[in-house]
């Protein structure tokens, strides 16, 4: 192809070239020497075609595949004029278009859709929309064991295919064992209702900042979620601390306060027997079996009294029903500190109120105390009570977490001088959002720093 002067930069209708081909593409034809500034410019004008390749003819110039349409004169001029006088500069087409290594690879999804196009063909089958909707637009992935939504599958057709679907699906999806998750069991242990679709057992592996975790899918649940909390309790120093976890799972937060955290001593409560199977072989795992004490069975029947400098209350959506036995395992000279996860709302219009009837929603507006008139239509107990929490507002903190943080406050105060029959102060430490958990809601973690007057200096 010979260079040419300013004629060379012309307009040529798409139809003229194409022959009818479906797929020529077309592309910029310029000299190699000047490639490379023409891609930068198509790229910076995002009008490059990335789906095919760059390509060198055989007169040795180079055509760059662009997008259909996108190609305008006005850009053929631009990049005229940033070149030397006779640069050879035409919008032409490739006859025969090399795919780019991008297009070529196809995603799991893609890859997914058309094995399972294939295998429905192979069945004397139609390929739908419907069908199509019905495939997992996402799932998790644990080792060898990938784990469906509930989601997908659900059409009548796929039962017609046997064992070769969940084959099909496990092969395209580069594993070798198949579970699908259903809805999470109110048996008041949470127990995931996972169907094993492929494979023998669901015991699975899964590495978190260094801590290996197993857990049996079908019979326990993994929070993902949980991870910048469990990343924070990891960056706590609890060097001869005793802690008492009281919805201690397979370990989530006992865990990474033994191995990162540095405390002495885990007292695990739980009362789900699969994840009590799971937990012992994490201690295990991770070696810090000689560590930890396993409770199994009801926190609430919990004989332990006078141990813990820690108790953590990892519940949603509430961890309430623990607080009376959180406060019984503090230590009652020193006391300690209680990490309290729960569900609150986010409704500014809607009043807090304490099933134990403490305190007043007038007494806990944006963290500071009411004027005497509104104070007076609690009880002078109320008052005591919201005098004894430090209030602190923490930066980024919502009115209705601060409310519910200190109401929490008061009310573990309560229950620990109901308890030892003296007075506690409780400090505010720690206020945190873990995770959005359904429109305005969040999972929040609330760290008190509960010590007996008599133990404070003066």
């Amino acid at each position: 192809m010979a260079a040419e002067g300013p004629r060379r930069l012309r307009w040529e209708p798409l139809t003229r070239r194409a022959g009818g081909m479906a797929a020529a593409a077309p592309a910029l034809v310029t000299e190699a020497r000047c490639a490379q500034r023409c891609r930068e410019y198509l790229e910076g004008a995002r009008i490059l075609n990335v789906s095919h390749r760059v390509q060198k003819l055989p007169d040795g110039t180079v055509a760059l595949p662009v997008l259909e349409g996108k190609l305008t004169k006005q850009h053929l001029q631009d990049l005229r004029g940033s070149m030397a006088p006779g640069t050879t500069c035409i919008l032409s087409w490739i006859k025969k278009p090399i795919p780019s290594k991008a297009a070529r690879a196809q995603s799991p999804a893609q890859k997914l859709c058309g094995e399972l196009q294939h295998l429905v063909a192979r069945f004397g089958g139609r390929w739908s929309e419907e069908l199509e909707h019905d495939l997992p637009h996402s799932w998790q992935r644990h080792g060898d064991l990938v784990m469906l939504s509930k989601d997908c599958f659900k059409a009548a057709l796929w039962e017609e295919l046997g064992p070769e679907l969940w084959e099909t699906v496990a092969s395209s999806l580069k594993a070798r064992r198949l579970a699908k998750q259903g809805r999470v069991s109110p048996d008041g242990v949470r127990t995931p209702t996972v169907s094993l679709l492929l494979g023998h057992d669901g015991w699975v592996e899964h590495m978190d900042n260094g801590i290996r975790y197993t857990f049996d899918v079908t019979r326990c649940m993994f929070s993902s979620g949980n991870i910048t909390e469990k990343l924070r309790v990891a960056s706590l120093q609890c060097p001869r601390e005793v802690l008492v976890d009281l919805y201690a799972g397979i370990g989530y937060f006992t865990l990474p306060f033994l191995v990162h955290a540095g405390v002495a001593f885990v007292h695990a409560c739980e009362w789900n027997p699969h994840a009590v199977e799971a937990l012992r072989r994490n201690l295990e795992l991770n070696g810090v079996q000689d560590q930890c004490w396993i409770h199994p069975g009801d926190n609430r029947q919990l004989e332990l009294r006078d141990v813990a400098d820690r108790v953590n209350l990892g519940l949603i959506p509430s961890s309430e029903q623990g607080w009376p036995i959180a406060c019984q395992v503090l230590r009652k000279d020193t006391g300690g500190i209680l990490h309290i996860h729960q569900n609150v709302e986010s409704f500014p219009a809607k009043a807090l109120q304490l099933p134990c009837g403490l305190l007043k929603e007038q007494s806990l507006c944006n963290g500071q105390e009411d004027s005497g008139a509104q104070r007076n239509h609690g009880s002078p107990e109320t008052a005591d009570v919201m005098d004894s929490v430090q209030k602190i507002q923490f930066t980024g903190t919502r009115p209705e977490w601060q409310r519910w943080a200190e109401a929490t406050g008061a009310q573990i105060r309560f229950l620990l001088e109901k308890l030892h029959g003296e007075p506690w102060r409780i400090n505010i430490l720690h206020i945190k959002p873990v995770k959005s958990y359904a429109p305005h809601v969040h999972h929040l973690v609330l760290d008190l720093e509960c010590r007996p007057l008599q133990a404070e200096p003066h």
